[in-house]
């Protein structure tokens, strides 16, 4: 297994619940929204007002319904840019447009949070971290599985070798998708894989690393008359390891079916649903854990949601931590992304190699 310039997890977790309850006196970071387009844009904004150190100057977004469902002052794209004032740029439009938001705000001398996926252009995405880096502030990814007890839990109990030699990952983040939101979907490639699988892509360079291999079945099955591709498959090809991940847009219920799966020559560590109890089974006892069933008490939150990212941010920010992800990392986790969605190379640069 191989780290991407990464700490532990539980430990930016830990560090994270504890600066959760921070006085409403500490200095606030003001912040404001570009875009509203993003399927996580109005949990964003939830999540933004209910944390004291923050303070929401506005939005900016072009449709006008959307700007009022905000409930927020609209402001420009130019006035967000200019004002000193504002630190941080939470880009939460369409992927269409992100990359180019996410650009301005960095040369505009913000830190900035960029949902995911970050765009189809790997090398305008490269530029942005090199700016953001020149200017010393940092680009955040919004993949907010990576602060989940229950993944981090699987992800440490295989790093530290409890599960024994990984050989397999295997997980799934299935979503129903109304047709009224398919065309959108549907002008990547890649489709459901680009729109949701890149969490788990994520979740799998975090534990293996880049794959040395990236395949991906792209297929449309619904009888939706679109070319949404709604049933993919990835499959992510190690030195003594696989990764494969599904994303489909037809399961009904399909959040309460998704499943992360880590096996090891001792055993296996399963997550089904996202926000239920890590399952393990291990063949002998290892680390905290006893040998054969059991389940395992998250240490920290049960439910993902928005607030540890940007409880981590504000940390990035006004204390000056290093983020919890690298560079690299991010880059490598977008280049795996877009080979999965016939979208890139079919074998990994050495630009990621350790």
């Amino acid at each position: 297994m191989k780290e991407i310039g990464r700490r532990s997890i539980l430990f930016g977790m830990a560090a994270i619940a504890g600066s959760a309850g921070s006085s409403a006196t500490t200095r606030k970071v003001r912040a404001a929204v570009i875009g509203l387009g993003h399927a996580h844009a109005f949990g964003k904004l939830t999540a933004l007002r209910a944390l004291p150190q923050y303070e929401l100057a506005g939005v900016f977004d072009r449709d006008a319904q959307l700007v009022e469902k905000s409930g927020a002052p609209l402001l420009s794209l130019d006035a967000i840019l200019k004002d000193a004032a504002i630190e941080l740029a939470l880009i939460e439009g369409r992927v269409v447009d992100n990359l180019r938001y996410a650009r301005m705000a960095v040369e505009a001398g913000k830190f900035v949070h960029l949902d995911k996926a970050p765009g189809d252009d790997l090398e305008a995405l490269k530029t942005i971290f090199e700016e953001a880096g020149r200017r010393k502030l940092v680009v955040q990814m919004g993949y907010q599985w990576r602060y989940l007890s229950g993944m981090s839990q699987a992800i440490e109990a295989a790093r530290r070798g409890w599960l024994g030699d990984v050989y397999l990952l295997r997980a799934r983040i299935d979503k129903p998708i109304p047709q009224e939101q398919r065309h959108e979907l549907g002008r990547f490639r890649g489709g459901m894989m680009f729109e949701l699988g890149c969490h788990l892509i994520d979740r799998a360079v975090d534990l293996l690393g880049a794959p040395k291999k990236v395949s991906g079945i792209l297929r449309h099955d619904s009888s939706y008359p679109d070319k949404l591709a709604d049933n993919t498959l990835a499959i992510l090809e190690y030195e003594r390891a696989m990764a494969e991940i599904g994303v489909a847009a037809m399961q009904p219920h399909g959040e309460q079916y998704r499943t992360f799966e880590i096996y090891g020559a001792n055993g296996t560590a399963a997550l089904r649903p996202f926000n239920g109890k890590l399952a393990l089974d291990l063949k002998d006892a290892a680390g905290p854990y006893k040998a054969g069933q059991q389940q395992v008490e998250a240490p920290v939150q049960t439910q993902p949601g928005f607030t540890p990212e940007l409880i981590e941010m504000y940390r990035i920010i006004r204390e000056g931590i290093r983020p919890s992800y690298s560079v690299e990392h991010d880059l490598a986790t977008q280049q795996t992304l877009l080979q999965a969605c016939g979208m890139g190379d079919t074998y990994i640069s050495t630009l990621f190699a350790s």
